[in-house]
């Protein structure tokens, strides 16, 4: 029995059905709220394992209900929406989402980026990430702990974002490709991750360069991928 508790944010009934019964049928606990205040009020209630959110409710944007959830928690949010555009995923991303589904969604892939957050929340909670600390330049990893440093503070990451940057300071100098860091950060290689992963690269990006413009940590390889440059 899937002990993982997901709490399902959908004010559209045949699709809020869809999901739930998806949810039931692979063995996962699951509550619903049709409404941004009722998802609030459901987290921190019930302390779901993971969230999924739809953005067009009919008293909150989403992405409000998002960054209200941040405030206080780190729980996984997956955005389920019919928003297709890359503003729309910024935004989402930005206040704090760590991942998004576009609508028409497969429940193949809804399954797949479920089982793809347990995976990171099992390694989260089993500790079993390195017990070292990197540092390069100002910047600083404490695994143990699972906190970013940069220039001594403290910077907040989203799960996927502190993934992304461990994957990159574990394999500084080396340029990752776009194939290798979706296989290791979203367990597959999906063609529509790959505008996510340049979303999320960007979020990045702003916690820890001083501009778009002049790269400290982060470099792009265009067509290619990323890689940790080392800083001396």
């Amino acid at each position: 029995m899937n002990k993982l508790l997901i709490l399902v944010v959908e004010d559209d009934t045949p699709v809020r059905n869809l999901i739930t019964t998806t949810l039931k049928a692979h063995d996962y606990r699951f509550i619903s709220a049709v409404n941004g205040e009722g998802a609030i009020m459901d987290t921190a209630s019930h302390n779901p394992d993971i969230i999924l959110l739809d953005l067009g409710l009919p008293d909150i944007d989403g992405v409000d209900v998002i960054r209200r959830i941040r405030s206080w928690s780190n729980v996984p949010i997956i955005v389920i929406s019919a928003r297709s555009e890359t503003s729309d995923k910024i935004d989402a991303l930005d206040a704090g989402a760590d991942d998004y589904l576009t609508k028409p969604f497969s429940v193949d892939e809804l399954l797949a980026r479920l089982r793809v957050t347990q995976r990171r929340l099992a390694i989260m909670q089993s500790g079993s990430s390195q017990d070292s600390v990197y540092e390069n330049g100002q910047l600083r990893i404490d695994y143990a702990s699972g906190c970013v440093y940069l220039n001594g503070e403290e910077i907040r990451m989203t799960p996927i974002e502190y993934k992304l940057l461990c994957l990159l300071a574990r394999n500084t100098g080396k340029v990752l490709t776009h194939k290798f860091i979706l296989q290791n950060v979203w367990g597959s290689s999906f063609e529509s991750d790959v505008g996510s992963l340049r979303v999320f690269m960007a979020t990045l990006r702003k916690k820890l360069e001083s501009g778009p413009n002049s790269p400290q940590y982060i470099q792009t390889h265009i067509g290619i991928g990323y890689r940790m440059l080392k800083i001396e």
